[in-house]
């Protein structure tokens, strides 16, 4: 890392005084132009501390730009992972202030809620399969903390940038019909997700766009996560990550997910 972590403290302070006040602060990577990913994943970890300290609680973690085109977007070889607090759950069907967010983007995935621990290096699809309780249809809300553009250079954000800001993460609503992976026979991979934004289909993929199997994404964490000492708790939820590009959203949209025999989910912003 190159980052003090005074430094780190005052990017953790610049998130939360954004969130706070609805006004995206600048890049971390035009400021700190010799960051590097661990310098990214030490603010996220640093912004969800000063979160905890303020009373939040973690109750998952979420995974991103799974699909090799999002990385080679972004020039990164593997998923990105964030944080899941108490205070982000929504229900299905939720009225959701869109006051509450900045820069609002959605997107669809499964969502695996575990029965008993996972933790690497060596865990595996099978393992995610035997672990989780249930697997439900979820909506992933994405925001932007940091801006998505500078607007004196026109330079769009980096990576590190998402990264840092809890790699977009800003809620999530479950919802649809949950089953237990071991008693539905159904190939994972082939869940789709028709996406409609007030009525007109925006998007639309399958579950197996997520690293050909979105259990994968779940065993992937784990791994990653035990370099840190950190083991998926029973119980935590865990969005194993979209296979829809991100939908912009507002004030007044209304969006349903439709899982075909799996359910629908669906919020509106008020």
């Amino acid at each position: 890392m190159s980052l003090s972590a005074e430094q780190l403290e005052q990017a953790a302070e610049r998130l939360e005084q954004a969130e706070r006040d609805r006004v995206p602060c600048r890049q971390f990577s035009l400021d700190h132009p010799g960051m590097d990913m661990a310098d990214a994943y030490a603010i996220q970890h640093a912004w969800m501390q000063l979160k905890q300290r303020n009373g939040r609680i973690v109750k998952g973690h979420k995974i991103g730009l799974t699909s090799k085109a999002m990385q080679r977007a972004v020039n990164i070889a593997e998923p990105d992972y964030g944080t899941l607090l108490d205070d982000m759950f929504y229900r299905d069907g939720a009225v959701i202030s869109a006051g509450r967010f900045l820069q609002l983007k959605i997107e669809a995935e499964l969502a695996f809620v575990l029965a008993r621990p996972l933790s690497g290096p060596d865990c595996t699809l099978f393992d995610v399969l035997d672990a989780t309780a249930y697997v439900t249809p979820a909506l992933e809300i994405l925001d932007a903390r940091i801006q998505r553009v500078d607007p004196d250079t026109g330079r769009s954000r980096t990576v590190l940038d998402t990264i840092s800001d809890n790699a977009a993460n800003a809620a999530l609503v479950l919802g649809g019909r949950p089953f237990k992976p071991a008693l539905v026979d159904a190939d994972m991979r082939r869940i789709g997700a028709i996406v409609s934004k007030n009525g007109e289909v925006e998007e639309t993929g399958l579950a197996a766009g997520v690293l050909n199997h979105p259990g994968y994404g779940v065993a992937w964490l784990a791994n990653r996560l035990h370099r840190f000492g950190v083991t998926l708790q029973a119980g935590e939820v865990v969005l194993a990550g979209s296979f829809i590009r991100p939908i912009d959203v507002a004030q007044g949209d209304t969006i349903v997910a439709d899982y075909g025999e799996f359910g629908t989910v669906s919020c509106h912003f008020g």
